[in-house]
C-alpha cells in the first residue's frame, strides 16, 4: 500500500448556524475566481437554487460547487476547490452528515455578533466525529454590534468542550489540532477576508478573499488515496436529469472511474451486480460538464444506474471493496400523511388525490432524503412519516402541495422509545436570545411546557441569552406563541439533547376551536355577529363544511357555530345599514402555523389552493359520543 495525495485538489464543507452567511460567502468565492462568464446572469445566493430555499432564506439541501483557483497561493498551477454548502438547521442533519462524507475538512463559519449557536454545536460535533480539520471563519465583522474577541473565545470554548465530551468515544482525537484552529476574519457580503483581526464593526483589511483561499489550501489536507488500490467510489447524494434519469453523486476514494466502463454496484443489503456507466459529469461553478474520467478525491456525477441510492459503493468488478454505510441519527418527530378525506376534495381538476400517488411520492422522497422514514400504520390511505424535526416534515408537505397533491396531515407527534420498561421521549436544547424585558414571559411560557433553565447570560447590550432543556413535544406550537410574547424580536434555536423519561402532560394551547356546524359559504353578517367572542381564520365567501375549524375561541372549550347565517331580508327600511368596516380581518395561517395550532383531535387539510384545519371526526354528534367515551375511559383508569 502506497499513500499518495492530489495536491491540486481540496474538498471543503462550509458549516454554520442558520443565517450566518454561508451561501453569500460561496457567492463571493465564485465571483472572485471568475467562475461565471461576463454575460452570465447570476442570482444572489446562487447555491440556494430550490424555490423553497429562496422563499425561506435557508439552505435545505447540501449542494456542491467546484471553484477553479489560480491565485497567488496556487503554487503548482490551477487548483480545484470543491465546496459543499450544507444546511445550518438541525432538522436537515441528514444533509450535513452526507456533506461531511464528501470532504477532507470544514470551514466553521460563525457570526461576529451572535457567536456559536445550537446548530453550530451540532455541525461542529459531526465534523469532529468524522476527524475533519477545522478552520474558524468569523463572518460579518462589519456588523455594528460585532464582538469579535468574545465570539472567538466562545468558539474555542465550544471546540474544547466538544473535544472533552468526545474524548472517551474517540480516543484518537487530535487535541493539539483543535487547540490551534486557524482563525480567518471575513465579510462575505463585501467579499473580503483577512487573517488579521479587524476592529469591531469594521471590514477586514484585505480587499479580497485571498487569505481565506490561503487558509483552505494550507490547512485542509489534499485528498489521500492508495495508488495500488482498485476503484472505490461512495454515493453521497442523488440528483436527476430529464434526459438521463437518476444521477448518483460520488466521491471517488481510490482508483479511477471512467465513462463507458463496467463497474460493480454494491447495494446497501450487501448484494452486488455489474452495471455500465453511461455518462460521467464533473462540476464547474454551478454547471455540470461531460468528462471521460474521475480520479481519487474527485466529486463526480454518473448516470446509468436507475435504482442506486445513498451510501452504496461502486467498485472494481475484479476486486470489490465496499465502503461503510453512512450513519444517520434517528428521527424524533412524526406525522401522519394520507389522502384528503374532506368534503371539498377534488374540487380542482388535475390534482393528485389517490393514496397510490401519495405513497409513490413518499417512496421517491426516501431515495434522496436519508433522514426520513415512512411506516405503515395499518390504514390503506395514510402513512406515518418520521423525520428530524417539524420544519423538515412541513417542508416535505409544502413541496407535495406545490406538486399538486391533496393531503390530510396529522398533528406532529414525538417518536418515543422504551428504556428499561419506561417510556422515554426526545428532548431539545433550546437557546433563546431576546430583549431582557421579555425574560419573565419567556420563562413562564417554557415552564408550562416542562422546560428547565440550564443557564442565562447577559452581555450588557439589553439582550439576554437563555438556555433550556425542553421536551420536543413542548416545542410543537411554541414558535408562534414565542414570537407573539416577544413582539417578533426573539430568536429561538433548538438542538437534539437525546432521550429522557416522559415528562407528563403538556398543555400547549389554552383556547378551544370554533367549528363550523354545517356546510355552506361564510357570510360577513355571521362574522360580525360572532367576532366579539372569537377570532376567525376564514374569509367571507369561502366554502366551509361541518367539522372544519374556522377560528379560535376565547375560552378553553370548543364551540360549534353557524358561520353561514344570512341576514333576513324584509321590506322594512332599516335606520342603519350593516357596517363592514367594523369586521376584524381574519388571521391567515401558513402551513407551519396550522400544524402548530392543531390539537390531537384535529388535522390539517392541505391542497394547492387552500390549507384548512379540521376535526378528525367531522359530524358533531359523532365527536360528542367519542369525547364522552374517552372521558368515561379516563375516569375508569383514574
Amino acid at each position: 500500500m502506497a499513500l499518495a495525495s492530489r495536491e491540486n485538489l481540496r474538498n471543503v464543507a462550509i458549516v454554520a448556524h442558520v443565517d450566518h452567511g454561508k451561501t453569500t460567502l460561496v457567492d463571493a468565492m465564485l465571483q472572485q475566481t471568475n467562475s461565471f462568464t461576463a454575460h452570465e446572469h447570476v442570482e444572489e445566493r446562487a447555491m440556494d437554487s430550490n424555490e423553497l430555499e429562496r422563499e425561506k432564506g435557508i439552505t435545505i439541501l447540501a449542494k456542491n460547487t467546484a471553484i477553479q483557483y489560480e491565485g497567488e497561493h496556487a503554487k503548482s498551477g490551477a487548483m480545484t476547490i470543491n465546496v459543499i454548502d450544507t444546511p445550518g438547521h438541525a432538522d436537515f442533519g441528514g444533509e450535513v452528515e452526507r456533506g461531511l462524507s464528501m470532504v477532507d475538512g470544514v470551514c466553521l463559519l460563525v457570526d461576529a455578533s451572535e457567536g456559536p449557536l445550537p446548530q453550530t454545536r451540532f455541525v461542529l460535533r459531526k465534523a469532529l466525529e468524522a476527524n475533519k480539520p477545522v478552520i474558524l471563519l468569523v463572518n460579518k465583522t462589519d456588523r455594528p454590534d460585532a464582538r469579535i474577541d468574545e465570539v472567538v473565545a466562545e468558539s474555542q470554548d465550544l471546540l474544547l468542550g466538544l473535544a472533552s465530551d468526545m474524548a472517551d468515544e474517540h480516543p484518537d482525537l487530535d487535541l493539539d489540532a483543535i487547540l490551534n484552529v486557524p482563525v480567518v476574519y471575513a465579510s462575505g457580503k463585501a467579499g473580503r477576508a483577512s487573517s488579521n483581526k479587524p476592529e469591531n464593526g469594521e471590514l477586514p483589511d484585505s480587499e479580497n478573499l485571498e487569505p481565506l483561499f490561503a487558509a483552505i489550501i494550507e490547512h485542509i489536507p489534499a485528498p489521500q488515496y492508495d495508488d495500488e488500490a482498485p476503484l472505490q467510489a461512495w454515493v453521497t447524494n442523488l440528483d436527476s436529469s430529464p434526459f438521463l434519469g437518476r444521477l448518483a453523486l460520488l466521491r471517488v476514494i481510490n482508483g479511477e472511474i471512467r465513462k463507458g466502463e463496467t463497474v460493480a454496484w454494491v447495494k446497501n443489503d450487501g448484494t452486488t451486480s455489474n452495471v455500465r456507466i453511461t455518462e460521467l459529469f464533473m462540476t464547474r461553478a454551478l454547471d455540470r460538464y461531460p468528462a471521460e474520467k474521475g480520479g481519487p478525491g474527485d466529486i463526480v456525477a454518473v448516470a446509468g444506474i436507475p435504482e442506486i441510492t445513498i451510501g452504496e459503493t461502486l467498485a472494481d468488478p475484479e476486486d470489490i471493496r465496499p465502503m461503510p454505510a453512512i450513519h444517520i441519527d434517528d428521527p424524533a418527530i412524526s406525522m401522519t400523511i394520507g389522502a384528503n378525506t374532506s368534503p371539498l376534495v377534488g374540487r380542482v381538476k388535475g390534482h393528485k388525490l389517490t393514496a397510490r400517488m401519495i405513497k409513490d411520492r413518499l417512496d421517491r422522497e426516501l431515495i434522496g432524503n436519508v433522514s426520513l422514514k415512512v411506516l405503515d400504520i395499518g390504514k390503506p390511505d395514510a402513512w406515518e412519516v418520521q423525520g428530524r424535526g417539524e420544519l423538515a416534515l412541513s417542508i416535505l408537505v409544502e413541496q407535495m402541495r406545490r406538486e399538486g397533491f391533496e393531503l390530510t396531515v396529522g398533528k406532529p407527534q414525538v417518536v418515543t422509545k422504551r428504556v428499561d420498561g419506561k417510556v422515554h421521549e426526545p428532548y431539545e436544547h433550546l437557546t433563546i436570545d431576546a430583549p431582557e424585558e421579555y425574560l419573565g414571559a419567556i420563562t413562564q411560557l417554557l415552564a408550562a411546557r416542562k422546560g428547565r433553565m440550564e443557564g442565562m447570560s447577559n452581555h450588557g447590550t439589553g439582550w439576554v441569552r437563555m438556555e433550556f432543556v425542553v421536551p420536543a413535544r413542548g416545542l410543537i406550537g411554541f414558535r408562534t406563541e414565542f414570537m407573539t410574547q416577544t413582539r417578533g424580536t426573539g430568536i429561538a434555536n433548538s438542538l437534539s439533547a437525546g432521550y429522557e423519561p416522559w415528562a407528563g402532560q403538556i398543555i400547549t394551547r389554552n383556547n378551544g376551536s370554533i367549528v363550523s356546524d354545517r356546510a355552506g359559504v361564510v357570510t360577513p353578517f355571521a362574522i360580525i355577529a360572532l367576532q366579539e367572542r372569537m377570532s376567525f381564520f376564514v374569509q367571507p365567501t369561502e366554502d366551509v363544511y361541518e367539522g372544519m375549524v374556522i377560528g379560535e375561541n376565547s375560552r378553553a372549550d370548543d364551540m360549534d357555530v353557524n358561520i353561514t347565517k344570512e341576514k333576513k331580508l324584509t321590506n322594512m327600511r332599516a335606520a342603519s345599514s350593516d357596517s363592514f368596516e367594523s369586521m376584524t380581518p381574519s388571521r391567515i395561517f401558513s402551513l407551519e402555523e396550522c400544524l402548530e395550532f392543531a390539537r390531537e383531535d384535529e388535522c390539517v387539510e392541505v391542497t394547492p389552493e387552500a390549507i384548512r384545519i379540521r376535526k378528525l371526526v367531522l359530524p358533531a354528534g359523532d365527536r360528542q359520543r367519542e369525547y364522552s367515551r374517552l372521558k368515561k375511559q379516563s375516569e375508569q383508569q383514574g
